[in-house]
């Protein structure tokens, strides 16, 4: 019977090297369990959950609706899909959980360079729905630009993190050269609510990053003016916001969407009772939203709206003591995106905005755009990661009131007053 050797540590060695001692998978899964912010998990699968049934209630009528007379599909033909790609999706998003930090920097970096480089071959090959060229197929057709929305919020933080290191270094004139080249492979597809959003996220992110309140001004304007030249020179702008401000006939879906929300009022007509939803196109992708109001009423969208804003303030609050100005860049943008998304897409829904193209995160129906949901929730789970046994300084909510109102007399002083004869 052989027996293992004990380890003789060498003179100056005060302990054994870490390969002796390897630390069990069971172990590891305890701590990142121990460090995953369990709130934000339930959240997201909470709104995947309500996505699932949302699915299940707008699938007969895009299955009817794309049916031909040649190829019939099942009324709950895109939520089996659905189940699929939400249960890839789980799988994706707990195994990015799971990453260290460094590597989340580096795989999101290395995941740039690859998506912009699909983005290039888009036009090239790319395959063609509903006149927009934004998908490759390889076999397995997937949109890179929803794959590029959290690997690009990372990469641009990690660039404005160099700041931290060297003020002068001009890392806003690089981000923005790298946000330029995305939003103008974006418009070329035509894609211009993703255009918008990763521009958006941007100016978050600068804003955030420390940049003066003048040069935000002149950026403002600049947007304005970009959006005027979009208005004069990008049909796919000029058509949607002549729709949005005059109605249309070639954009009209925006009118059948407010209409089927509004066709459930508060508590909805019930599931699979819905009519007006029979005839909106996109009912289980860009117009999902809809579908819920017709179905489960206007109460049912106000409480998902409520896990959004949960959501975003989980994060920002999580965010609130953190002094990593990497990690706060990074799920700050990865919250923005994700945030974003969700609010064009309801105020699409809403008639307040025009028709964008942007699906509801984690609800509507998708492949690429569910797993890069997941991915983009599971590499806020990695970021966000904390030892709880750490103690951090606790954000002063009393310092930030005492700074707004200075003239206000502390509890303390106000006792002083009272005792006073």
């Amino acid at each position: 019977m052989t027996s293992t050797r004990p380890y003789i540590p060498r003179p100056g060695q005060r302990s054994a090297p870490a390969q002796q001692f390897p630390r069990s998978r069971k172990r590891q899964l305890q701590i990142w369990w121990r460090e995953l912010d369990r709130g934000l998990l339930f959240l997201v699968v909470a709104l995947m959950t309500i996505g699932a049934i949302a699915v299940a209630a707008a699938s007969p009528a895009s299955a009817r609706r794309l049916s031909t007379g040649s190829t019939q599909l099942g009324d709950l033909y895109f939520f089996w899909l659905h189940l699929r790609w939400q249960f890839l999706g789980l799988l994706v998003m707990l195994a990015t959980s799971l990453l260290p930090r460094d590597l989340v920097r580096r795989g999101a970096i290395m995941l740039s360079a690859a998506m912009i480089a699909a983005m290039l071959l888009v036009p090239i090959i790319g395959s063609e729905v509903n006149g927009a060229r934004r998908w490759l197929d390889f076999g397995i057709r997937f949109q890179p630009s929803e794959f590029l929305k959290p690997a690009f919020a990372v990469a641009v933080a990690w660039i404005l993190s160099w700041r931290a290191r060297d003020p002068e270094l001009p890392v806003i004139p690089l981000s923005a050269a790298l946000t330029g080249l995305i939003v103008i492979l974006l418009m070329a597809q035509p894609n211009l609510g993703d255009a918008i959003l990763f521009a958006c996220a941007w100016l978050v992110l600068v804003m955030l990053a420390g940049l003066p309140l003048q040069r935000i001004s002149m950026l403002g304007g600049a947007a304005l003016a970009m959006l005027a030249l979009a208005y004069l020179f990008y049909d796919n702008a000029r058509h949607r916001i002549d729709s949005f401000l005059g109605g249309g006939t070639a954009f009209d879906q925006v009118d059948l969407a407010s209409r089927t929300l509004m066709g459930g009022s508060w508590t909805g007509t019930g599931l699979w009772l819905g009519t007006e939803k029979m005839r909106l196109p996109e009912a289980h992708t860009d117009y999902i939203f809809s579908v819920i109001g017709e179905e489960f009423g206007l109460l049912i969208c106000g409480v998902i709206v409520l896990f959004y804003l949960a959501i975003v303030l989980r994060v920002l609050a999580r965010m609130v003591d953190e002094d990593n100005l990497f990690v706060l860049l990074a799920a700050t943008g990865l919250v923005a995106l994700f945030g974003g998304q969700a609010f064009v897409n309801i105020l699409v829904n809403l008639q307040l905005f025009p028709s964008k193209g942007l699906t509801l995160p984690l609800v509507s129906y998708g492949g690429s755009s569910t797993i890069a949901q997941c991915f983009l929730i599971g590499l806020l789970l990695a970021i966000t990661r904390r030892n709880p046994y750490l103690s951090r300084e606790r954000f002063d909510w009393r310092g930030v009131a005492d700074d707004l109102l200075p003239l206000a007399p502390t509890p303390k002083a106000r006792a002083g007053k009272e005792q006073r004869p």
